[in-house]
């Protein structure tokens, strides 16, 4: 029996559509739908146990695969199946994750599944834009209880016109690349990268997205509608007592006040607050510590939490002491480690990040093999984020979602500044050593000043900061370089990337409803200050980048040859490559480019790098018709000699008798010798025998009275004939009498 299904369209206007449907697929998952823009299609589906789970935190997984078969591909590598998810499917699941997360009630601990599989790909739909309208749209059609709908799109600017989902074809000509995730009513996340755009630019952005999410929500309530809602399901509710909330919150209130307006350090800090909880707990006996404990911890962050936020709003300080557009003592310092091709320190606080650059060929580029995008990256950057940094021990077990997301960010913020011309490929390892507050956004600093050092030549260093935010009705605070504890008891925290001259990255999670855009744009205009703070105390260190590379590291040369002189270069299984590295100790990468060969040369002595291209000068060295050019010979023959170019060694030509001298010359070793050097003409291509004809009578005076043979006429067949001989000069009588001789 055909299923029946229930379908909603949304009308992106210039012919494009996205369409919801229901009712066909997956139909056992608890909610499940297919999501389908172009031909891109991606199938959501929710479950979520009826069994409250044991764990003391919401158990949500967000996944999303990109299925090789969608786009009519075989997975790389050995075994041909998918496995591990990119780096990019990680990204997507983070930017539906952060939106989907604070929407499900506090108290909701069950597991909980979202699975979004690309299954059909469109070259021209970035499917990565309809992963959060897939997410909430299967949640509407379950019984799973979630606030309310959201979904997620992007925005690009092309010739300064806002467009909703942009393909990838048009990203490349947009100066914006954000994805927004809203409800109905507030900005809940934003994540992209600009080319230097401003503050106001950034806002109008978000607002236009804004409202193309509305109707995709408006979209999700109609197929919800038409399904049928479902009642959501009851749940164990948290478990609460006034009395015990009023005792704890009258014990601590003002102890954790103080202690959190006395300015301390991250350590003493918490020691003060583990102090404080221990004297609440005491003051309960055995039999309610029993039955209590995890409710009067509870209580007491609550009271943590509004006591740290009322003395930023009420008195404009913050728990370290600083101010609220304050930002931390910086210290820096470049070239720290001796071996590296760049390095540098950046120190923000109890914030520390070191990174390090190394350069590289194009054969050290990053491969990017996904379904939706094949490509590659000659700037990438890498973030690590081990447990000494904030003074922790815990076990290592690869790289973790967040590592991936925050070097991205980072990534995405200096990119751009990356001149197009950069021979190198080039990576940014970032290691944080420190953290208490926005380590990715150290990680950016870090990485500009490391770039520099390194003799890369950015147009522009770039910074970046972690603003929060804490507001209460009608009262608010902006806060400048965030710490770890504010980004945690706060309602907004973003980090932004840029110049003196724009925003190039930002990464945005809003916890606060209806967040003003006027408060967006404050916040946003506070952090360039504080951006431009931070980029004055880089440039106390280093100011622009160092003119060269260091002497230990690799030199680039790239040189383009035709098409035509590859296979010389590269010779027989690649011998003269490998003769031409061995001997010079350099890297030689060949690359074809639109009927060109593009050589990379890496090296860390020049002599060996100016070698190679003397060698490679000498391989496809060609020469023009009527040019004169120094040869030596090589070789003496019977009919002439070989002689080689002096500025193009192992290249030889055949200089043949008849081209020696005007004279007659019955030696060739009469006119010249092996070894001896002179000047010959290049006469091009011989039309008889195809080979290439040079002359060395053609540079010396013709004698006086000097008359040439007159040249053979082909033409006088019918003579020959008469006489006995062939078209070849030969005598038919004479071969005739050696035919019979040889009878005999």
């Amino acid at each position: 029996m055909i299923p029946k299904t229930f379908k909603e369209v949304i009308d992106l206007g210039d012919g494009r559509t996205i369409s919801i449907e229901t009712g066909k697929l997956a139909k056992q998952a608890h909610g499940s739908v297919v999501v389908q823009m172009g031909d891109a299609m991606l199938l959501c589906t929710v479950v979520s146990s009826y069994k409250e789970s044991t764990m003391d935190f919401f158990p949500l997984t967000v996944d999303y695969r990109e299925k090789f078969a969608a786009a009519g591909r075989y997975p790389g590598g050995f075994f041909k199946r998918e496995a591990r998810p990119s780096d990019g499917e990680v990204l997507v699941m983070r930017i539906v994750d952060r939106v989907l997360r604070p929407l499900f009630p506090s108290d909701y601990k069950t597991e909980t599944q979202v699975m979004i599989q690309l299954m059909s790909h469109d070259e021209e739909v970035m499917p990565d834009a309809l992963a959060g309208l897939a997410a909430s749209a299967a949640i509407q059609l379950s019984d799973v209880p979630f606030e309310t709908a959201i979904s997620e799109a992007r925005v690009g600017r092309i010739n300064g016109e806002f467009v909703i989902n942009p393909s990838r074809s048009q990203l490349e000509q947009s100066d914006i690349d954000m994805i927004i995730g809203a409800s109905e009513d507030s900005v809940m996340m934003v994540e992209g990268e600009m080319k230097e755009i401003s503050e106001e630019e950034m806002a109008d952005a978000i607002k236009f997205a804004h409202e193309a999410i509305k109707d995709q929500i408006a979209a999700q309530h109609r197929l919800a509608d038409a399904f049928g809602r479902k009642p959501v399901r009851e749940y164990p509710e948290a478990k609460s007592d006034e009395a015990i909330e009023a005792k704890v919150r009258e014990a601590a209130y003002q102890k954790i006040y103080d202690i959190a307006k006395g300015g301390h350090s991250k350590r003493d800090r918490g020691e003060a607050f583990s102090a404080v909880k221990d004297e609440v707990l005491a003051m309960f006996s055995e039999e309610e510590l029993e039955e209590n404990t995890d409710l009067i911890k509870k209580y007491f962050n609550k009271t943590e939490k509004e006591a740290v936020r009322e003395l930023t709003l009420a008195e404009g300080l913050r728990l370290d002491g600083r101010k609220t557009d304050e930002i931390r003592p910086i210290w820096t310092e470049i070239d720290y480690l001796p071996s590296v091709h760049g390095s540098a320190i950046f120190t923000r606080g109890e914030t520390q990040a070191l990174a390090t650059v190394t350069l590289g060929t194009s054969r050290e580029a990053n491969m990017i093999d996904m379904p939706t995008h094949q490509g590659e990256e000659t700037f990438y950057l890498h973030y690590n984020f081990p447990p000494f940094s904030t003074g922790e021990a815990y076990p290592l077990r690869g790289t973790s979602r967040r590592e991936i997301g925050h070097g991205n960010l980072a990534q995405r913020g200096l990119k751009n500044m990356i001149p197009e011309d950069c021979p190198y490929t080039v990576r940014v390892v970032s290691e944080v050593l420190e953290s208490n507050g926005s380590s990715s956004m150290a990680t950016v600093c870090a990485g500009t000043m490391a770039l520099m050092d390194a003799g890369i030549q950015m147009k522009k260093p770039v910074s970046g900061i972690a603003m929060g935010l804490i507001s209460e009705g009608e009262r608010y605070a902006v806060l400048s370089d965030i710490l770890g504890d504010e980004d945690h008891l706060g309602d907004m925290d973003f980090k932004v990337t840029g110049t003196a001259d724009g925003i190039t990255a930002c990464q945005m999670d809003i916890k606060v409803k209806g967040l003003p855009y006027e408060i967006l744009v404050k916040a946003l205009k506070q952090a360039r200050a504080g951006r431009m703070h931070i980029l004055d105390k880089m440039a106390e260190t280093i100011s622009e980048p160092k003119a060269n590379v260091k002497a230990h590291a690799p030199k680039m040369e790239k040189v383009e040859i035709p098409q035509e002189f590859i296979g010389a270069v590269i010779g027989p299984g690649g011998k003269v490559i490998q003769e031409m590295q061995k001997e010079t100790g350099t890297t030689i990468v060949i690359e074809e480019v639109e009927d060109v060969g593009i050589i990379e040369i890496l090296g860390v002595n020049q002599e060996m790098i100016d070698e190679v291209k003397k060698r490679i000068k000498a391989i496809t060295f060609k020469p023009e018709v009527g040019k004169t050019y120094e040869v030596r010979v090589v070789k003496m023959l019977d009919f002439g000699a070989v002689v080689e170019y002096t500025q193009a060694k192992g290249n030889e030509v055949l200089l043949h008798v008849s081209e020696l001298a005007w004279e007659r010359t019955e030696n060739v070793s009469d006119v010249v010798n092996m070894g001896d050097i002179f000047e010959v003409k290049y006469l091009g291509m011989d039309p008889k025998t195809r080979k290439p004809k040079v002359s060395r009578k053609a540079l010396l005076p013709k004698p006086e009275g000097y008359a040439p043979r007159p040249p053979r006429d082909n033409n006088r067949g019918d003579d020959r004939r008469r006489d006995g001989r062939d078209n070849r000069g030969r005598d038919d009588r004479s071969r005739g009498n050696r035919d019979r001789n040889d009878r005999n």
